[in-house]
């Protein structure tokens, strides 16, 4: 039997953390807005829109806001690298024979870009997904493992009746996590091929 493996992609997969960075001075100083980068960056998981409110984004202005980061963003993918562990995970999933996916809440267009840059070779790309409404195209690919940074993330995997892993490379520490399903937590990606090995021999 085939495994099927789903991951998030970012902060589980890549550090988005410079370019979105970037993305949003630029829209801050475009559009005289008191938001700032880096801290914007550091709350990455829920949706673009809703991350712009939280920042305080007036409402009117969003739509806007949305349209113009997504012109910007393509320009910002060569700042953004992969994290450590993301290119050895996805590799342990072929080398057992098995299938990847990527389930993002990311702008479906910018995620390829990102997979394109990396020269990953995935299964199954799904764009502008978040926390539980990831688990309709978990389920439908039949994924037994989603492994996210996010406790959305978490949600999701356990609505899709998944194995939940989290990595404490994004907002959410081990403790929020767990809190919010997973059923084991890694430090980094560095440490799945292992937990994969584990996973295949007991399924």
């Amino acid at each position: 039997m085939t495994i099927t493996v789903g991951f998030d992609l970012d902060m589980t997969l890549i550090d988005s953390r410079p370019g979105v960075s970037l993305a949003i001075d630029t829209l801050a100083r475009e559009f005289d807005l008191p938001m700032d980068g880096t801290r914007f960056a550091a709350r990455l998981g829920p949706p673009l829109a809703t991350l712009l409110a939280d920042a305080g984004a007036p409402d009117e202005l969003i739509p806007h806001l949305v349209t113009r980061y997504r012109e910007l963003y393509p320009t910002v993918v060569p700042r953004i690298p992969s994290l450590p562990g993301a290119d050895a995970a996805l590799a342990a999933v072929r080398a057992r024979g098995g299938r990847t996916l990527v389930v993002t809440g990311k702008y479906e267009p910018h995620a390829r870009l990102h997979v394109d840059h990396l020269g990953w070779r995935v299964d199954r790309l799904a764009g502008d997904r978040w926390s539980i409404g990831k688990s309709e195209v978990l389920r439908t690919e039949s994924a037994r493992v989603f492994v996210g940074d996010h406790a959305g993330d978490m949600r999701g995997a356990k609505a899709a009746g998944a194995i939940a892993v989290g990595v404490i490379t994004g907002p959410n520490d081990a403790d929020e996590l767990r809190a919010a399903g997973a059923d084991v937590v890694l430090d980094d990606l560095t440490g799945f091929p292992g937990l994969l090995a584990a996973l295949v021999v007991t399924r």
